[in-house]
């Protein structure tokens, strides 16, 4: 009997009467169920989570291995510094949180964008140029609407990382994306009675039009290029090929500028490749690059030992004149292409040839290299018959990112001999901004060799990007955030020395800091756009799928099959897609 009681007075505690008789053990039970839940809840919490870092670190460590397979097949195939040097920037940083001090300075320079985009929305709606300080546009390219089509590729860009559903989406700029696509569709509007530089043409519009439509793929971008491409296909009519250099958009006669003696700029004439190619990928239609691709093969005939070429070429015979050889203003993205097409191509077999001769070239541009003293600055001559000039554009501090983008061709020892030589210039052409007043370089600069190593030359600056575009490749290509805060410097001087009220401004000298009345296009399609970019995780727009033109447009890399260097012909079947003067400028008095 006692064990039957002691039993029973076991069970009266799962009895609810027992606690409802008595409140506090009631409350007491209630507590202790909720921390038991609270106990069982956390650790079910942490064991998902758990299982969710694992998973993540599972992918983390497939996508390593799958990236050290490439590596090991690269390293194997090619012997080549691509493999050297750096693995590919979109691979090493694409997945790297941001720094916030970039975070920062990112808006900071997309701020600059939205005051410049707005000051030519409100001044210079529909014209190719603003004017600031007398607040209207003017049609410096006939009326073509240049910043609105160099601009567009800058907006869609700086708005990448957050939104990619195409141009009608972009937010947080204030922008008119509707009105200008109303704009490009209706109102641009080629058929112009305007002699137009057929490389301005080009790399602006013909350029801007197709990033334009590979960042969005609307149709109405491509099929503008199309027509002013076909505006501009007459200038290459000529007994050689080489093209003239100015034809009427509503007429044709082509011809060139009296002042170079009936002769073709070597920049001119050979800065369309890029832009030709990709439309004739684009539409299927041969023509455009069947034109541009021959005087490349013309050029190849008599290239020379050291692949300098001189700035005037005869259109007719296909011969070069006696002019000055140079890396800047007529001579530099001639070279700057060479390169870029091997790149587009994909460098396969197809475009083998343009990667040789742009080596060619390079064993010239060493022999161009001299040094200051006493600061040991290197930099690039310019050189006419056998005398060299100790002179070297502001134009020509592209070249130090093109060095660094071509050094992955090479064999490790060469590689690393050009991406060092590109690291002195670079440092060179920082300090054509450094060592004046205002911190902006001249357009163009003297170099010393002895007392003062470097004095401005011409004193204007127009906003150029040429020394900010060889940082951001710099920087892609090696991680060294030096060339961050070298941009970072230079951006702030044309905060403080080139931002009005009304949009942006060169300066008439960079020593006195007065100011020009003229907002280039160029400061939206490439100065701000590559500065935007120093301080952008590598996945935007990386360089394994993107090829820049020489207005900073990027354009997609399509593998090419065609054998051009047999047909030169291009069979729009057989491609996939891969996983100034170099711009002239204008200087205004007023």
């Amino acid at each position: 009997m006692a064990r039957s009681r002691s039993s029973a007075s076991r069970w009266r505690y799962v009895n609810p009467a027992y606690y409802l008789k008595r409140p506090k053990r009631l409350a007491l039970l209630l507590i202790l169920f909720v921390c038991v839940t609270l106990v069982v809840w956390d650790r079910q919490t942490l064991v998902r989570e758990h299982e969710e870092e694992v998973s993540k670190l599972n992918d983390e460590v497939t996508r390593l291995h799958s990236m050290l397979e490439d590596i090991k097949a690269a390293q194997s195939g090619a012997g080549k510094a691509n493999v050297i040097a750096k693995v590919s920037d979109a691979s090493r940083n694409s997945d790297v949180l941001d720094d916030p001090i970039d975070v920062q300075r990112r808006e900071k320079v997309k701020d600059a964008m939205i005051h410049a985009w707005s000051s030519y929305e409100k001044y210079a709606w529909g014209h190719d140029e603003l004017q600031p300080q007398s607040k209207n546009g003017v049609d410096s390219f006939g009326g073509l609407g240049a910043t609105l089509v160099d601009a567009l590729d800058t907006l869609y860009i700086m708005d990448w990382t957050s939104n990619s559903k195409g141009l009608e989406t972009i937010h947080n700029m204030v922008v008119r994306v509707p009105e200008f696509l109303v704009w490009v569709a209706e109102s641009l509007d080629f058929n112009k009675n305007y002699d137009a530089s057929v490389f301005e043409t080009t790399i602006r519009v013909v350029g801007g039009l197709l990033s334009a439509y590979d960042l969005s793929g609307d149709k109405v971008f491509l099929e503008k290029a199309k027509d002013i491409a076909d505006r501009l296909l007459p200038a290459w009519d000529t007994p050689s090929g080489i093209p003239y250099n100015i034809i009427n958009l509503a007429h044709g006669n082509p011809h060139n500028p009296g002042w170079t003696g009936g002769d073709s700029i070597l920049a001119d004439s050979g800065t369309e490749q890029l832009e030709f190619i990709a439309l004739s990928q684009r539409t299927g239609d041969p023509k455009y690059q069947l034109k541009v691709e021959n005087v490349i093969l013309e050029l190849n005939k008599t290239f020379p030992p050291d692949g300098l070429l001189p700035i005037y070429i005869n259109p007719h015979r296909g011969t070069r004149s006696y002019s000055t050889i140079t890396f800047g203003a007529m001579g530099d993205s001639f070279y700057e292409y060479l390169l870029k097409v091997w790149i587009q191509g994909n460098k396969t077999t197809a475009v083998k040839h343009y990667r040789e001769m742009w080596e060619t070239s390079m064993k010239g541009l060493l022999s161009l290299v001299r040094r200051t003293t006493p600061s040991s600055f290197a930099y690039l001559c310019e050189k006419i018959g056998n005398s060299l000039i100790d002179k070297m554009d502001e134009l020509a501090c592209f070249a130090p990112g093109m060095l660094a983008l071509g050094s992955s061709g090479y064999a490790p020892d060469e590689a690393k001999r050009f991406l060092s030589l590109a690291e002195e210039l670079a440092w060179t052409c920082y300090n054509f901004y450094q060592s004046t007043p205002t911190k902006l370089a001249g357009e163009t600069i003297f170099l010393i060799q002895d007392r003062q190593d470097m004095s401005v030359g011409t004193s204007w600056n127009i906003l150029r990007p040429e020394t900010v575009e060889s940082l951001f490749y710099l920087w892609r290509l090696t991680g060294n955030k030096t060339y961050q805060e070298w941009g970072w410097n230079i951006f702030q001087a044309f905060e403080k020395n080139s931002r009005i009220e009304t949009g942006y401004v060169g300066l008439k000298d960079v020593s006195t800091g007065i100011k020009d009345n003229m907002m280039q296009s160029f400061f939206l399609a490439e100065t701000l756009k590559y500065l935007y970019l120093l301080f952008s995780p590598s996945s935007v727009i990386s360089l394994d799928e993107w090829v820049f033109n020489t207005e900073a447009h990027p354009i997609k890399i399509i593998t090419r099959h065609d054998q051009v260097e047999n047909s030169g012909f291009f069979d729009g079947k057989h491609t996939e897609t891969r996983s100034r003067a170099r711009k002239e400028g204008r200087f205004h008095e007023n």
